[in-house]
């Protein structure tokens, strides 16, 4: 049998998503999303920043915060030190005199209650962000944000993340795989198919907040978590693709595979114990019957596709092995220059699908660069993600269905 006929469906999926994003990126909806100005409304707000042992970011974090370009007044900012045992807690305190900042200390409790407890606090707020310890954002971001709460629907919206300050390889590999989930999201929201809120300044209608019950644990992912019950709640999720905000990242490949183990498993975790009346229901519309179907397949088919490239190589290093047995060293190592003919290229079905799925992505990367006016050059970021993501990947993927199989728990860091 050949093992290469079991890509092709996944291959086929990849494509047709591919197309699909290319298609609604010029859609009316996602072009009047990348048309809207920024907004002159200027309603109480307040930013959340959930907190523990973070010493040696935290003070960025905030100096970025204070920095927004929105009113003084209308502006507020709730630190809360979730039990940290570094200076952490110092660190906060040190602002504790400014009349915008409001520093809370709680026993450790997971970052949903941290983050609860800032709502909770934000008591004049209309909409509330939350904004991880390690991030940063552009002086324009919170202006460019507040405009797409003009619809009582929306419930949610979320910000264009992407790597601070990308230095080493496993860095600017992560920044083109978030500038690639830059266009995604926004594409995504231009049908309401988000299925999460990421921690980087997402923000949120506080009434709605509140009457959804809050931040639950959410299998150590609150925010996709959250992010599934607004959508079950029938309410909308935005994207604002030209809200800068800027984020740490892991700088090795164990760490890497932590992270996105966690996010995978909890991604499973979610949506099939708590959310599997969502999957495949017409009611959510390109959530239920696309994203959700969509995401769950990615994690067979990327496991799948590494499977399949083991098997291929091993085979032609064996093939290889048995055609030189008889060939005299002196003529293997000797050069042998032949002219290119690009109708020898062995250019299969899954070959040329894959080229045409990496195409794909490297357009989107381009595009999600373009629409959010991220600066930096990404050429690095592209080569590294092209050759190396996807060997990365399936190790997490595994992970994660490991884990969700066995029912293994594991800790956050």
């Amino acid at each position: 049998m050949n093992v290469e006929v079991l890509t092709y469906p996944f291959l086929f999926i990849a494509v047709f998503f591919e197309v699909f994003l290319l298609v609604t990126f010029i859609s009316s909806p996602a072009r009047a999303r990348r048309a809207q100005k920024l907004s002159e409304k200027t309603p109480n707000v307040a930013v959340i920043v959930p907190c523990w042992n973070e010493e040696k970011t935290i003070k960025g974090t905030i100096d970025s915060l204070l920095a927004l370009e929105y009113p003084k007044d209308k502006f507020s900012l709730v630190l809360v030190d979730d039990g940290s045992t570094d200076d952490t807690a110092r660190v906060m305190d040190s602002y504790a005199d400014n009349s915008q900042v409001t520093v809370i200390h709680q026993k450790n409790g997971g970052k949903h209650t941290a983050v609860n407890a800032g709502a909770a606090a934000a008591s004049d707020a209309e909409f509330v962000g939350c904004l991880d310890a390690d991030s940063f954002v552009e002086p324009d971001a919170l202006r460019e944000i507040i405009g797409y709460f003009d619809n009582p629907k929306v419930a949610a919206v979320t910000a264009a993340m992407s790597v601070h300050e990308p230095k080493k390889w496993i860095e600017r590999m992560q920044h083109a795989d978030y500038i690639h989930g830059i266009t995604l999201r926004h594409v995504i929201s231009s049908l309401n198919g988000l299925y999460v809120t990421p921690g980087p300044f997402s923000f949120y209608r506080r009434t709605t907040l509140l009457e959804l019950g809050g931040f639950q644990k959410g299998h150590q992912t609150e925010d996709l978590e959250m992010a599934l019950r607004i959508q079950r709640g029938g309410y909308i999720i935005e994207n604002a693709p030209r809200a800068r905000v800027y984020t740490k990242t892991p700088l090795s490949v164990p760490a890497l595979i932590k992270q996105r183990t966690r996010w995978t498993t909890g991604f499973l975790r979610n949506v099939v114990y708590d959310y599997r009346d969502l999957v495949g229901n017409p009611k959510y519309g390109t959530l239920g019957l696309i994203m959700l179907p969509l995401g769950l397949v990615a994690n067979v088919s990327g496991i799948l596709m590494f499977v399949v490239i083991l098997y291929q190589i091993g085979r032609n290093i064996v093939n290889t092995y048995l055609v030189t047995r008889g060939i005299p060293l002196s003529y293997l190592f000797t050069p042998h220059f032949h002219a290119l003919s690009w109708f020898y290229l062995p250019l299969t079905g899954v070959i040329l699908l894959s080229i045409i799925t990496l195409t794909g992505a490297v357009t989107t990367i381009l595009l999600g660069k373009h629409i959010s006016k991220t600066p930096g050059n990404l050429f690095i970021g592209i080569v590294t993600y092209v050759l190396f993501f996807g060997f990365i990947a399936p190790f997490w993927l595994m992970r994660a269905l490991f884990d969700l199989a066995t029912g293994t728990r594991r800790a956050w860091r």
